[in-house]
């Protein structure tokens, strides 16, 4: 029987990834519960990281901390896990220490093996799915929960790497030299995510987003290839999986992000109702390219949040311009175009929420 969860008291996402003019642009950043926050870095003096992802007490906790301190300017909370625990359900090891870190990585097809034949997403995941459930309730309808989950080829780079890597040589040797093994190990990482994805919609994740943070290390040609049917496979499936599970749709989100090149067949083809923007393109240059019917979000550059109140003021200024065309904020979620960096000043943070309250607002 589905849990059942406090009224949703505010919707202005939702209204917005399904396409609707809001009366200012709905905000929320990417790694919001994270480490610029002191409250989050004092959880982590007791307890390793994937240590408060598998605990739902812990990572609802962290859920909740940007909600606490932002309450009133933020419209969205996304759940505390990280892109990394779908390998670990495959049955690879991977540590924080601080950065991930697979001690043995697929160094050839044969690697595959190891991998487990099918993963039970209960199982292996329930953690998630328990925290997801517990963090809706604590929410108590203040604003709708994020679920997400990496998309094959990110996910299939740091199996393949081992870790992050500046050059992708590892996973990209890997597409050249065994293609058709690598779209089948992508593949393959497509079906846990569509599992993985229903199980955080049936535990009350209200919109679920696709990370493919690796997408602009391929060529047009190679994204085409490798990443883009996976993504396709991911929105297709998890829908076709949602229906007959008789699981309410949620909005989905892609952020693939450095692939601006590949925005209009993401618009056309994918089924995505949200695409995520780096800083990379104009908004209005985005909108011309995916139409008016599919969301946006995005799309700051993080770095903005270093540069002073002024320039904060400025750049978000300069971005709801943009992105309204001198009309209301239509189709838009504001956010960063990449995560949070740890650096970055809290109250700054606050500042720039409250500047998209400021500048977005229907006039």
């Amino acid at each position: 029987m589905a849990a059942q969860f406090p009224p949703l008291k505010n919707d202005i996402l939702l209204r917005a990834a399904r396409g609707e003019e809001t009366e200012r642009a709905p905000v929320w950043v990417m790694r919001q519960a994270g480490r610029y926050l002191p409250e989050f870095r004092k959880v982590r003096e007791d307890h390793e990281f994937f240590e408060i992802c598998r605990t739902p007490t812990l990572a609802t906790e962290i859920t909740m901390q940007p909600i606490r301190r932002f309450s009133g300017l933020i419209d969205a909370a996304i759940i505390f896990c990280d892109i990394l625990v779908i390998p670990q359900a495959l049955g690879m090891e991977v540590l924080m220490n601080p950065a991930p870190c697979f001690p043995a990585p697929l160094n050839t097809p044969d690697d595959i093996k190891k991998l487990r034949d099918q993963v039970d997403v209960n199982k292996e995941l329930g953690y998630v799915f328990e925290a997801i459930t517990m963090t809706r309730k604590e929410l108590n309808g203040e604003v709708p929960l994020i679920g997400f989950c990496g998309a094959p080829w990110t996910l299939f780079a740091y199996m393949v790497e081992g870790g992050g890597s500046k050059t992708f040589q590892k996973s990209k040797t890997w597409l050249f030299r065994y293609p058709e093994e690598s779209k089948a190990l992508m593949m393959r990482i497509a079906d846990v995510c569509v599992n993985f994805l229903v199980g955080q919609a049936r535990a009350g994740a209200q919109v679920l987003q696709i990370f493919d943070s690796s997408a602009g290390e391929l060529s047009p040609h190679h994204f085409t290839a490798f990443s883009f049917p996976s993504l396709q496979y991911i929105s297709t499936n998890l829908r076709l999986a949602l229906a007959a599970a008789q699981i309410p749709p949620v909005p989905l989100t892609l952020f693939a992000k450095g692939a601006n090149f590949a925005l209009a067949s993401l618009a056309s083809d994918t089924g995505y109702d949200v695409l995520g923007l780096d800083w990379c393109i104009e908004p209005s240059e985005a909108r011309k390219i995916v139409g008016p019917e599919v969301a946006l979000q995005g799309n700051l550059d993080p770095n903005v949040l270093y540069g002073g109140r002024e320039a904060i003021e400025r750049e978000v200024k300069r971005m709801c311009e943009s992105f309204k065309g001198g009309k209301a904020p239509k189709a838009w979620i504001a956010n960063l175009g990449h995560g949070i960096t740890p650096g970055v000043d809290p109250e700054d943070l606050r500042f720039f929420f409250e500047c998209v309250h400021l500048y977005s607002a229907a006039t």
